[in-house]
C-alpha cells in the first residue's frame, strides 16, 4: 500500500482561498487522498479517482514502476461520487490517456450515475473504463471489502475498504459524517486491522467561515478522545487522511499537530508505505 495523497476533495492550495494555508509558499502542496494498492505480482490499483490523478500515477509509476507498459493502472476502486474521487476517471477518457477497459468498482448507485449521465456514460461507451460491481476481485491474495458508511448521499452511497493480505490488513475510510451515525464501532474497525487511515477532515468546530453542518465529518478531537478513553493502544494504528486545506494538524509544529501525536495517532505522508 502507498499513499498517494492526504488532502480533503480540492487539495493544497485550494481554489478561492487566501489564507495563509493556501497562499505561504514554504507549506508544501497536498494532493487528494488516494491510496495506491499493489499486488505481489506488481499489479497496481487506485482506491479513488482524484483531480490529481495524472501527478498521482506519476509518483507511483516512480515509486513502484509499472511490470508493463500495457497498462498504466490495472483498476480503480471508488469509495462515493463526489469531486475528489471519481472526477479523475475524465482523464482516462480519448482528451487525456484514450485508456482501454480500465476496470472500475462502483457501487449501485455511483455505477448507474456514471453509466446514465455525460460525460461518464462517454468513458463507459467509448470503452475507456469497465464498470464492475462487488464482490472486488483482484486476483492473488488481496481481499478488499467494502464496508458502507453514512455520508452525504446526494450523489451515490459512500463505502470504506478493508484490504487484507496475506500478513495484515488495512482500513481506508476517507469519508463518513460522524462515528455515531455508523453502524459499527470505529474502535473496533481500528481493532480488527494493523493500519486505519480515517477521515480528519476538520480539526474542531468553527474551522470555515460558512456553516459546517452542511458538509458533516468526525472531528479530529473527536476522533482522538474516542481512542484515548476506550482503548489507548490502538492509536499507534490511525494514520489521519482527508484533511481540509485549513485544518491545522497539516502545519508540522503547530499544538494542534502536537495535541494528535501525544495521543499516539499520526498524519499520513504521501509516499507512506504498508506491507501487508
Amino acid at each position: 500500500m502507498i499513499v498517494l495523497g492526504i488532502g480533503q476533495d480540492g487539495g493544497r492550495p485550494q481554489i478561492g482561498c487566501r489564507a495563509e494555508c493556501c497562499s505561504d509558499a514554504s507549506l508544501p502542496r497536498v494532493l487528494p487522498a488516494c491510496l495506491g494498492v499493489v499486488g505481489s505480482d506488481g499489479r497496481r490499483w487506485l482506491i479513488d479517482a482524484t483531480p490529481a490523478i495524472g501527478e498521482q500515477l506519476r509518483v507511483l509509476d516512480d515509486l513502484v514502476p509499472r511490470p508493463t507498459d500495457d497498462a498504466i493502472i490495472d483498476g480503480i476502486l471508488l469509495t462515493h461520487g463526489h469531486l475528489g474521487h471519481y472526477t479523475g476517471l475524465a482523464q482516462l477518457g480519448r482528451e487525456a490517456l484514450a485508456a482501454s477497459s480500465v476496470p472500475v468498482w462502483a457501487q449501485p448507485r455511483l455505477r448507474s450515475m456514471l453509466e446514465r449521465d455525460v460525460p461518464w456514460s462517454l468513458l463507459v461507451d467509448h470503452g475507456h473504463i469497465d464498470l464492475r460491481s462487488d464482490p472486488i476481485d483482484l486476483g492473488g491474495s488481496l481481499l478488499v471489502e467494502a464496508l458502507p458508511v453514512p455520508h452525504r448521499g446526494e450523489v451515490s452511497e459512500t463505502v470504506a475498504y478493508r484490504v487484507t493480505g496475506p500478513n495484515r490488513s488495512v482500513l481506508w475510510l476517507p469519508d463518513i459524517d460522524s462515528w455515531d451515525a455508523w453502524d459499527r464501532d470505529i474502535v473496533e474497525e481500528v481493532a480488527a486491522v494493523d493500519v486505519a487511515f480515517v477521515d480528519a477532515t476538520f480539526f474542531d468546530d468553527g474551522e470555515l467561515d460558512r456553516d459546517m453542518s452542511v458538509i458533516p465529518h468526525p472531528r479530529v478531537v473527536d476522533t482522538v478522545r474516542r481512542l484515548v478513553d476506550r482503548a489507548p493502544e490502538l492509536a499507534s494504528r490511525v494514520r489521519l487522511v482527508h484533511l481540509n486545506h485549513t485544518n491545522p494538524v497539516l502545519r508540522v509544529g503547530s499544538p494542534e499537530r502536537a495535541f494528535v501525536e501525544r495521543a499516539g495517532l499520526s498524519v499520513a505522508a504521501p509516499g507512506d508505505r504498508f506491507a501487508i
